[in-house]
């Protein structure tokens, strides 16, 4: 066991909060052990779009149940991926601060992009095509749709319905009727409208669902028919007026549906039927393989120092030709200055110094737009872009590193960060602006001759004699630096 640590996936779903325990053994993923625990997080918003104190005690009691069975395991060996219903709530600082107090595992909020990443990469590892596949998972609150080949997706979406959702929109008081599955049927079909053109374009030979609700529906059609291991349109449309038949969903006493997935899976089903004649589906066969273990590959990947928002990174740095000479230049004085830094600014997270690289490695691909406001246009691509690989929170600090790395730092413009505090990320932008300042000649060997201290709220930095005299303009972009950094609480000193 010492030479193949354990490594666990945790699913922090609208419905369900899942965790799954596995083992690398001869390059292939080894199954050790899963929880599940319903949450029904979903149905728990107020008008508000937050989520009741009750509900987030049902999930605070799983998570100390998650945290006593991963309590022997390092952080670098748990992923935790928090979907739609997190991404909604407006309440999520709240949140997060009371998980931390329960469960000492980062927990990531992932973009809705990210989560079907996920989830394809997770079928991906399991089912193997030669052709373009679409995936297809309906979750609590929103549905995924991914086409890929082999390991590749090609495209992505995570559209705003989900199993749960859709229940309490369009079966209002548990009644079922044609008119209500009607209405949750074209409200899903407007959903799929604005992805339908590019999804048809790409094409598809294989469809292939995921997770509770298609699981759900499968299961009740194999009850009926044991040999059969697809769902069709027209098993669908049965089940349809088998729901409309029994008129509330209590009354859904259907062989293969359990109790839990009987109070959410007529919103899930109209889905699956409007997602099915949209794209005019024949058939779609169930994989028992989703998100988490996405997850698990993600980490394995990383275990083996093959980390994926690095080729993101890479790639986004290809696509919009930055300079690369220059990228590094900046990188190479980022990580002079926070080998110096760390220490007083108390900056030891691994993902510090990696988020660093990364902004000095795009923060000029806004030139691609207009090099007047390049900072903004760097950040608005980094914000904007598919970045597989990060999580929501991630992408923002990434993000705000690049939006500041020149000008004014405007406090109001600089986002709440849920996993940082503001005046850590103020640091990071600090390094950065000094490291692209230092470079801004564009010339090797041009890094000033210095040396830097610094203390819990500034910095010093001495240069050899004579040296701000012979680089008068450096001496004046410093001096308005010194203006720009006291402005938020930075004490920037030099001589």
């Amino acid at each position: 066991m010492s030479n193949r640590p354990s490594i666990a996936a945790v699913d922090l779903g609208s419905n369900s909060f899942h965790l799954v325990v596995a083992r690398e053994v001869d390059g292939t993923l080894q199954i050790l052990h899963k929880e599940k625990q319903r949450v029904y997080l979903a149905d728990s918003f107020d008008d508000k779009s937050k989520l009741s104190q009750y509900a987030i005690d049902r999930a605070l009691v799983v998570l100390k149940q998650f945290a006593k069975t991963l309590q022997d395991f390092p952080a670098c060996n748990v992923k935790v991926a928090a979907t739609h219903t997190f991404r909604r709530a407006k309440n999520i600082h709240a949140f997060l601060t009371q998980a931390n107090e329960v469960f000492p595992f980062h927990i990531n909020v992932v973009a809705g992009q990210e989560e079907a990443r996920l989830i394809y990469q997770g079928v991906a590892h399991y089912l193997h095509n030669e052709d373009n596949r679409l995936v297809i998972d309906i979750g609590g609150g929103s549905t995924e749709l991914i086409i890929g080949q082999h390991f590749q997706h090609k495209l992505l979406t995570s559209r705003n319905m989900g199993c749960v959702s859709y229940t309490n929109q369009f079966f209002i008081d548990g009644i079922i009727s044609p008119k209500h599955f009607n209405k949750a049927e074209i409200k899903a079909e407007q959903e799929i409208e604005v992805i339908f053109a590019s999804y048809i374009n790409e094409g598809w030979k294989n469809v292939i669902g995921t997770s509770g609700t298609i699981k759900a529906i499968l299961a009740m059609i194999s009850a009926k028919k044991p040999h059969q291991s697809c769902i069709t349109y027209d098993d669908l449309i049965n089940l349809k007026q088998q729901f409309i038949s029994a008129q509330r969903i209590d009354n859904l006493l259907i062989e293969g549906l359990t109790p839990e997935r009987q109070l959410s899976i007529c919103g899930g089903l109209a889905i699956l039927i409007a997602i099915f004649r949209e794209f005019a589906i024949t058939q779609l066969t169930y994989s028992d393989f989703s998100l988490r273990e996405g997850l698990l590959h993600e980490m394995q990947q990383k275990l083996v120092d093959n980390d994926i928002r690095s080729n993101t990174i890479n790639n986004i740095s290809d696509r919009y030709t930055v300079d690369k000479t220059h990228a590094i230049r900046v990188s190479d004085t980022v990580s002079w200055l926070y080998e110096r830094l760390k220490g007083p600014w108390q900056l030891n997270n691994q993902d510090d110094i990696a988020l660093l690289m990364w902004a000095a490695k795009l923060h000029e691909i806004g030139l691609s737009i207009n090099s007047s406001g390049i900072n903004k246009h760097s950040a608005y691509i980094v914000a904007n872009s598919q970045l597989p690989g990060f999580t929501q929170q991630e992408q923002l600090i990434l993000s705000s590193l690049i939006r500041f790395y020149r000008k004014k730092i405007k406090l109001n413009e600089l986002s709440d960060f849920i996993t940082i505090s503001q005046q850590r990320v103020l640091k990071l932008i600090t390094i950065l602006r000094l490291a692209i300042l230092f470079n801004q000649k564009r010339q090797a060997n041009q890094k000033p001759n210095m040396e830097i201290s610094a203390s819990s709220t500034g910095l010093f930095i001495k240069f050899c004699d004579g040296y701000l005299q012979e680089y008068t303009l450096l001496q004046a972009d410093l001096e308005q630096e010194q203006h720009y950094l006291k402005k938020v609480g930075i004490a920037l000193n030099c001589s």
